[in-house]
């Protein structure tokens, strides 16, 4: 069994559908399409809230070209310091806004904290010109260590950056299994919280390659439409990306891979608790992340699970992720393999 990452599964089957059934037909290029067309009004129903949707064909794309509109050249993007635009976009950021500089930060489970936020925020000292300051600030939903922010913990970072006049940007590459978690409407933990955009994830969830970048500020839709196509990111066959995402939230289809994703890491978590593994903390997303013995290391590898250490949290820390086809009846039965 494959717990590496929620990357490594298929496309789902309705997304296969969609893409197979739209596959036959010639349709405009570069977005001038008529799925592509649905796109704004689908997410708006979504959101329940007007938006601006904005589709590329990676994470590390809908991340980058989000901030590069949300921050000058020469501002800066407070983040947890576990974020993945910290750890592992490499110099994305920097790269696609053209300079801006990540202002890394501290908090439990990879969560900024409000309080600290502002704290962080009012002792950055100004320099004028040879100091950097905050611009933005970028949340992970649900975070790089598997925790999701609460309805409330957004809407305090949100009343931080409007007291200091700060956009707030989601990374929601794992944005599904949050709400999922959450049991909430989308909109409550996005726009009505203060979240500018998001960049919205279908790829670790179901579809074959997209994620959206979603405005609740539409006014932002020119600037990134310029980015996409500077970058190098705007397909000439958009329809498909259209189609993925589509087909990926109707009928909930997102929130129901999400929430399968979910219960298979609680499953997981249960079995090895039961061989001797501890949580390194709280597991409400997709993520599990667990303390145990070198020895159950081996022995789950040696009874084919595929699974990453995680050093960084401890030598003893271990990382499994489960995604929208993991067997859950599999995991079960891992109880009477291991013994």
């Amino acid at each position: 069994m494959n717990f590496a990452s929620d990357n490594v599964s298929p496309f789902c089957p309705e997304v296969f559908e969609a893409l197979a059934h739209d596959a036959t037909n010639n349709a405009p290029a570069y977005g001038s399409d008529a799925l592509s067309a649905q796109l704004d009004a689908t997410f708006s129903e979504l959101f329940d809230k007007e938006v601006a949707v904005i589709p590329v064909a990676t994470g590390t794309a809908a991340n980058c070209i989000s901030l590069s509109a949300l921050v000058s050249p020469y501002g800066g993007v407070v983040c947890h310091h576990e974020a993945h635009i910290n750890e592992d976009e490499s110099t994305g950021v920097a790269f696609f806004t053209g300079g801006a500089k990540l202002l890394p930060m501290d908090g439990p489970a990879a969560k900024l904290e409000a309080a600290t936020l502002d704290r962080f925020v009012s002792g950055l000292v100004d320099r004028g010109v040879h100091s950097v300051s905050p611009e933005c600030v970028a949340i992970t939903q649900a975070t790089e260590l598997g925790t999701v922010y609460s309805i409330d913990e957004v809407n305090a970072i949100g009343a931080v950056c409007r007291d200091h006049d700060l956009r707030l940007f989601m990374d929601g590459a794992r944005f599904a299994n949050a709400v999922a978690h959450l049991n909430c409407h989308p909109a409550d933990v996005t726009w009505k919280a203060g979240v500018d955009a998001i960049s919205f994830g279908a790829t670790k969830n179901g579809a074959m390659a997209v994620d959206a970048i979603v405005l609740f500020d539409t006014s932002l839709k020119a600037r990134i439409e310029q980015a996409r196509k500077r970058s190098g990111h705007l397909h000439s066959k958009h329809r498909y990306l259209a189609t993925q995402l589509l087909a990926y939230v109707k009928d909930d289809v997102w929130l129901k891979n999400a929430a399968h994703a979910n219960a298979a890491t609680k499953a997981l978590e249960d079995v090895l608790g039961k061989q001797g593994a501890s949580l390194a903390h709280a597991a409400e997303g997709n993520e599990l992340f667990v303390k145990m013995s070198p020895e159950l290391a081996t022995r789950l590898r040696d009874a084919g699970l595929m699974f990453h250490g995680w050093p960084s949290l401890g030598s003893d820390v271990y990382r499994f992720v489960c995604a929208w086809n993991t067997d859950i009846a599999q995991i079960n039965a891992l109880n009477t393999t291991l013994g």
